[in-house]
């Protein structure tokens, strides 16, 4: 038997940052990318996120690679929100973040993605990913530029 610990850190945005996802549809959603999770092994322990963005702290088997994960949860929910809402024009952006998080950060990265709305009231999504870049040692490209920052 093999034992991991692996959270991680993941953020998306909706595709072209529209803002789609209503504060009534946000508890559906999440429940539903929750729902997604645990039916592929993942274990979802935090989901949160505002109109144009969602964050996700998931913690990870061994055999499930980063971006399988994500490709799972996008695909599922994408399909989820179209089939609840008119006009069915839902889709997530292409790229995403994921970042790696010690079991020291744990209960400090969920408050964070519990509390979104009052997180975003002093900064916004672009600002907000550039933190988590910074704080991850991670230089914006000319790439994260033109995928992120702009709608």
């Amino acid at each position: 038997m093999s034992y991991t610990s692996l959270p991680v850190h993941c953020v998306f945005a909706t595709k072209g940052r529209l803002p789609l996802i209503s504060k009534d549809m946000q508890p559906r959603l999440w429940a539903y990318v929750g729902g997604i999770a645990r039916t592929n092994g993942i274990k979802a322990l935090a989901i949160g996120g505002m109109r144009d963005h969602v964050h996700l702290l998931l913690s990870l088997s061994g055999t499930m690679p980063v971006a399988k994960a994500i490709q799972l949860i996008k695909a599922g929910s994408s399909k989820w929100f179209n089939e609840q809402t008119r006009p069915r024009s839902f889709a997530w952006q292409e790229k995403y973040g994921a970042f790696s998080i010690g079991i020291s950060q744990m209960k400090a990265t969920i408050r964070y993605i519990e509390n979104q709305e009052q997180h975003h009231r002093k900064r916004g999504y672009v600002d907000e990913f550039r933190q988590i870049l910074k704080k991850h040692d991670i230089p914006p490209t000319a790439e994260f530029d033109e995928d992120f920052s702009r709608p």
